[in-house]
């Protein structure tokens, strides 16, 4: 299966992954045009992962896990409100006024959605699904996220099936202006 990795796998690297570009934003000063491109970084990241998350994870909650509606409710009006701050944020330049909140918003928003999807809702899934199952998850998660958009969308639909028909479309238009713009290099 794909790189042998389980759904819990993937999405946790992802948190450090992310965690790790948090880190990397907080030891530049204010102002610095670097943390801008930090920021479009960590952004393009989330919005990939909460896409696949909300496309395959959040179904699975539900059919999965006793009372698994609420949680996958809870996670996605999680997702809606750091959507909303990376909206915010990516019209924000470094040297803006807002830059420094927005980002120390988002971030605080991510850790705590985090902490709690790896203390409460991975944990419950790991003990409910079969590890195949885990596995197939982990593939889908891949793939979703080679064709997610890149920019936050908060008035796009976060459940199936029209974000599963919808994302692609909207990834592509997203990677078009990214390559554009040159929006995400790692120059």
């Amino acid at each position: 299966m794909g790189h042998g990795r389980d759904v819990i796998t993937a999405l946790t690297t992802d948190h450090r992954e992310v965690e790790e570009l948090f880190t990397r934003i907080t030891e530049l000063p204010s102002g610095d045009p670097e943390r801008k491109r930090l920021a479009d970084q960590f952004t393009m990241e989330l919005v990939r992962h909460s896409v696949a998350e909300e496309e395959y994870l959040y179904p699975a909650v539900r059919e999965h896990l006793a009372g698994g509606d609420a949680l996958a409710d809870k996670e996605l009006e999680d997702h809606a409100s750091a959507e909303r701050t990376m909206k915010e944020l990516e019209r924000c330049e470094a040297d803006d006024p807002r830059f420094d909140a927005l980002v120390a918003q988002l971030m605080a928003e991510i850790r705590e959605h985090v902490a709690d999807e790896e203390a409460n809702l991975l944990p419950r899934l790991r003990e409910s699904c079969p590890q195949e199952t885990l596995e197939e998850l982990g593939e889908k998660v891949r793939h979703a996220k080679k064709t997610a958009p890149t920019r936050p969308h908060p008035a796009a639909p976060d459940k199936p099936p029209a974000n599963k028909i919808l994302a692609p479309g909207t990834g592509m238009i997203d990677r078009m202006r990214d390559a554009l713009s040159g929006r995400g290099r790692h120059d």
